[in-house]
């Protein structure tokens, strides 16, 4: 399911931002840019409004901003790796340098589950998350996300 939803368009290892709000903006703008976001104020709200109720930071310096959103037609995803190292309220109290962000249409449950679960079966790879803020290109992140 990587391979279809991850595209060179929609991973950076150049991801701007201070703070996490300006981190969720840069990789909504990486999926605006790439057509697969229609409505980037629906889904700055969703997501928003899915982090005041449970921070998605989780252990390990990764984040996974998600949320059900009317602003995509199909499951979307955005992959950042951040220079600095952002509060995103994470579940060890650490700070974050990985960010996957996925949206998808309320109506899709079971590829939005499937893909978060893939993502995270992958990250538990210590090895793979070093060769992420290692990676010299975009290109070499992707491909490390979907070898």
């Amino acid at each position: 399911m990587l391979k279809e939803v991850l595209t060179k368009d929609v991973v950076t290892i150049d991801l701007q931002g201070k703070d996490k709000r300006e981190v969720i903006v840069s990789l909504l703008r990486l999926l605006e840019r790439s057509g697969k976001l229609h409505d980037f104020d629906t889904a700055l709200k969703d997501i928003l409004s899915h982090e005041a109720g449970m921070s998605t930071g989780m252990e390990h310096g990764i984040a996974i901003p998600h949320a059900k959103s009317e602003a995509v037609k199909e499951l979307t995803a955005a992959v950042g790796i951040s220079k600095r190292k952002i509060n995103f309220e994470s579940l060890d109290r650490k700070p974050a340098q990985i960010f996957i962000m996925t949206l998808s249409p309320p109506s899709a449950g079971g590829p939005h589950i499937q893909f978060l679960a893939e993502i995270g079966r992958l990250l538990q790879d210590r090895k793979r998350r070093k060769a992420m803020l290692k990676a010299g290109s975009d290109e070499e992140l992707l491909t490390i996300l979907t070898s």
